[in-house]
């Protein structure tokens, strides 16, 4: 395996510019981690007066920025406290970096010629005070773009489907075009004054090389612009956002490549290595898919936090109207499919509050003292408006009437309430029937070849063991929980890795045989369910499906 090693004695740097925070990673040459670092945005840059890291406009609906500048001004502040805990960054062979998806950022005419001469006795922040042509990014928490993204999905003959099919999804507020062309229909000259419009991963790379970088085709996935199976930009998409986009928008990149090397800057102010290779930077759900080593069709990651995510990998996806697809970071002929329920842990501590005396303990004993199945009682529990299936805000309950675990015959009657075990047990059994009948319909096989758990609720024993029982697979869980930044880490090994290649390598091969020495590693925590078990939660999810699909009839929001 000498062909995959990385040189002994060097280090390889990820970051992650989340909404929240930038977090920075640094691996060594075994791919265990040596140092990281954490600036907490409304802590450390108090001045920036931002709340949980944005702006939320109260004179405009739905619309939420975050400053621009707090961004560069985290990374001065974040090379002061690496270069503070000693860290040699001469030894450092490759940098990646993790950015929140669908967020843009507006360089006006000539901040190309500031990013190349940048002064290595100055700060970053000091500058490019004046390089953007707008210093509130709109990020994926906007949803002021409606009738934007009604307006691209119409230029596409057969609609939101057609776009899904081209571009991966269907238009959505917070995807990146749908900005884009708000900016250029409400405030055309700012649009015009604009030389190049970057996501926030590849505007974060453009630091770091002193030059525009391009933007990867995983997290160019996230923008309705782009045609995921040629890879290019959709001549459709383009026209239908704004005039001359595709000049500004640049070129497209495989998240593997090579974005250049170091700026001098770098070198001179912080010494680092004048062949330091700077990797294309991603999105932050695409690192996590490197963070988390999902890499085999198969393979399934469930991310439990404020909202829940799904994470598979496939050879042949299907765009649809639910869920979205990527071109794999780590997998040049992959692609990842992703859905997302904004329902998460805040509707699991809903639930708690109000069945279990506000206590996980209280919740957890409940849930072991129901059956698995609930007696057929099945939940649909949405605090928030939902993203997956289309629903508002309400909580319904049905019972299944003489359930045996066989479809036919099966016929249900809602209720107003259960019992407070069943009610802890209908959430959590309510959402992963869901997210199992989701990714079943995205081609998922039954049952997947493993799960990797994730998150804040992934410590729960209880819930890990109706994963099990429900999917009927093992399920692993991970040292960290900060996949993004560690995943940009190791992709920053696995592109030093292809540049000295020529070429693609499987990024598997990095690690293959000794994951479980690395800081990538990890544990069996829940083994498979009994499969006539998993059986008979076959036959309840596609009964929740169907009152599922009428629920979205009779409420669903478009």
């Amino acid at each position: 395996m000498a062909e995959f090693s990385l040189p002994n004695d060097s280090y390889f740097l990820g970051f992650d510019s989340s909404t929240q925070s930038l977090k920075a990673t640094v691996l060594d040459s075994n791919l265990n981690i040596i140092a990281s670092e954490l600036i907490h945005f409304d802590s450390d840059l108090p001045h920036y007066k931002t709340q949980d890291g944005v702006y939320r406009d109260p004179s405009n609906n739905g619309r939420i920025v975050s400053p621009t500048l707090m961004w560069i001004e985290a990374l001065d502040l974040m090379f002061q406290k690496l270069s503070k805990s000693n860290l040699d960054f001469s030894k450092i062979s490759a940098v990646s970096g993790s950015g929140q998806q669908h967020g843009s950022v507006y360089w006006k005419i000539g901040s190309s010629k500031i990013l190349s001469s940048l002064d290595h006795k100055k700060p970053l922040l000091e500058q490019l005070e004046n390089a953007f042509s707008i210093k509130e990014s709109p990020i994926w928490m906007d949803c002021s773009t409606t009738a934007e993204c009604r307006a691209i999905e119409n230029a596409f003959g057969g609609g939101a489907l057609e776009l899904a099919k081209v571009t991966g999804s269907r238009a959505y507020e917070r995807f990146t075009g749908p900005q884009i062309k708000k900016i250029f229909d409400h405030q055309p000259d700012i649009y015009n004054n604009t030389e190049r419009i970057s996501l926030v991963s590849s505007f974060m790379a453009s630091l770091f090389i002193g030059a525009y970088a391009a933007i990867d085709h995983s997290d160019g996935a996230g923008m309705n612009l782009m045609d995921i199976k040629a890879k290019a930009w959709s001549k459709v998409a383009l026209e239908a956002t704004a005039p001359d986009l595709e000049s500004k928008l640049g070129n497209l990149a495989p998240a593997y490549g090579v974005a250049g090397k170091i700026a001098s800057y770098f070198v001179e102010r912080y010494h680092f290595n004048k062949d330091c290779l700077v990797i294309q930077w991603s999105g932050d759900n695409p690192n996590s898919v490197a963070g988390l080593t999902l890499n085999i069709p198969g393979d399934l990651a469930i991310s439990l936090g404020t909202s829940d995510t799904v994470f598979m990998i496939t050879k042949d996806p299907n765009p649809g109207l639910e869920g979205h697809v990527f071109p794999s970071p780590v997998d040049a002929e992959g692609y990842m499919v992703m859905l997302c329920y904004k329902n998460g842990s805040l509707t699991r501590e809903d639930v708690r509050n109000s069945y279990a005396e506000k206590s996980w303990d209280v919740f957890n004993k409940l849930l072991q003292q129901t059956q698995p199945l609930n007696g057929g009682k099945l939940g649909f529990y949405y605090k928030d408006h939902e993203i997956l299936p289309p629903l508002p805000v309400g909580y319904h309950r049905y019972v299944i009437e003489n359930f045996s675990g066989a479809l036919d015959g099966m016929k249900e009657q809602e209720v107003k309430e259960f019992d407070p075990p069943s009610e802890v047990r209908g959430v959590i059994e309510g959402q992963f029937l869901s997210m199992r009948a989701h990714a079943e319909r995205f081609g998922m096989p039954s049952p997947p070849k493993r799960i990797i758990a994730t998150g804040g609720a992934s410590a729960n024993d209880s819930i890990l063991n109706a994963i099990a029982s429900i999917f009927g697979c093992d399920v692993y869980t991970v040292q960290r929980q900060d996949s993004a930044s560690l995943g940009a880490a190791v992709r920053a090994a696995h592109g030093w890795l292809c540049n000295k290649k020529g070429g693609y390598l499987p990024i598997s091969n990095m690690y293959m045989d000794k994951l479980e020495k690395t800081s990538l590693s990890c544990k069996l925590s829940v083994n498979a369910g009994d499969q006539e078990l998993v059986s008979k939660y076959g036959a309840l999810m596609k009964k929740r499906t169907e009152i599922e699909n009428r629920l979205v009839q009779k409420l669903g929001r478009c």
